[in-house]
């Protein structure tokens, strides 16, 4: 009995804790637990990470360094056990050194007959081992198909929601694109009415003026004439011979009274009625008619928008 058990702890030493079996090819991680090389590659490539199934220890890169002391071995062991492929064998209970045959449903646990027969498991339910494997299998793979469906389910609507986000985005781009070609429009079509109205009123105030400007220069003739002929009377009036005074009074009298140029002011006025009240009215009817000819069309990933 005594050397069983010493056979069973030295043998225990060189079986892999993935596959229970003794190791082939062995090889040791990074935090010194070992294991099958295609073990713990399966191990990781399930997982979907590098950790080691002892102590969760997580690494970055997979190294796995060779044992080649524990692949001797496990090949003297291999031999020693005899009947390497009864692994069931293998498993005993660490109170009684018996084969663990027996699973307590009661405890969720592999036990032994002996076990079985104890105060601890008295009026407990136990099922051969295979059968456990067998059923606990079906909950495992039910949990699995379960699971599955649920991640089909959440990629899906994660599908969905990366597609709402594109066609928001989408459509706000397209959005904003409308709204400055709009803009656009609307200050090239202030800027050609400002020029325009600009241009009108400079006519306006050009012809105006001209009339304005003539009137004033025969205005101005006619003072430099009226300044000329007071300066020949006041000179006229200084005159101390008389002949010689009624001689120009007599000339003076017949030039004055040819004189017939009648004076006027010439008025204008600027029209304010296009520039000022009816010029909001107008600019805004143009841009309407500019930036909103019909109904504007926006393509978006829902579909295409009218804005009217």
């Amino acid at each position: 009995m005594a050397f069983r058990q010493q056979v069973q702890s030295w043998t225990e030493e060189v079986i892999c804790p993935i596959c229970l079996d003794f190791f082939t090819d062995p090889v040791t991680l990074e935090c010194g637990h070992n294991f099958c090389r295609s073990c713990i590659t399966q191990s990781w490539e399930r997982r979907g990470r590098n950790s080691c199934p002892e102590c969760r220890q997580e690494f970055p890169d997979r190294n796995l360094r060779g044992n080649r002391v524990l692949a001797n071995l496990a090949e003297k062991a291999r031999k020693l056990n005899g009947n390497p492929q009864e692994k069931e064998r293998k498993h005993h209970c660490e109170e009684h050194q018996e084969e663990l045959k027996l699973f307590c449903e009661t405890d969720e646990k592999l036990v032994c007959v002996i076990c079985r027969d104890s105060r601890e498991h008295k009026s407990h339910n136990f099922i051969p081992v295979k059968e456990a494997v067998g059923i606990y299998k079906d909950r495992v793979k039910s949990s699995l198909d379960s699971l599955t469906e649920k991640k089909s389910a959440a990629l899906e609507i994660e599908r969905e929601q990366k597609q709402k986000i594109s066609q928001i985005q989408e459509e706000s781009s397209s959005l904003q694109t409308h709204i400055k070609s709009e803009f656009t429009k609307m200050h090239q079509m202030l800027t050609e009415k400002e020029q325009s109205l600009l241009r009108d009123l400079r006519e306006q105030e050009e012809n105006i003026l001209k009339a304005m400007e003539q009137n004033l220069c025969e205005i101005q003739k006619n003072l430099n004439s009226f300044q000329q002929k007071l300066s020949n009377l006041e000179k006229q009036l200084e005159q101390t011979d008389g002949v010689i005074f009624l001689t120009e009074e007599a000339s003076q009298k017949r030039r004055i009274s040819g004189d017939g140029c009648v004076l006027s002011l010439t008025d204008g006025t600027i029209s304010t009625k296009t520039f000022c009240s009816l010029f909001p009215f107008l600019v805004w009817k143009e841009m309407q008619e500019a930036t909103h000819p019909g109904k504007a069309q926006i393509s978006s990933s829902f579909g295409l928008i009218y804005i009217v």
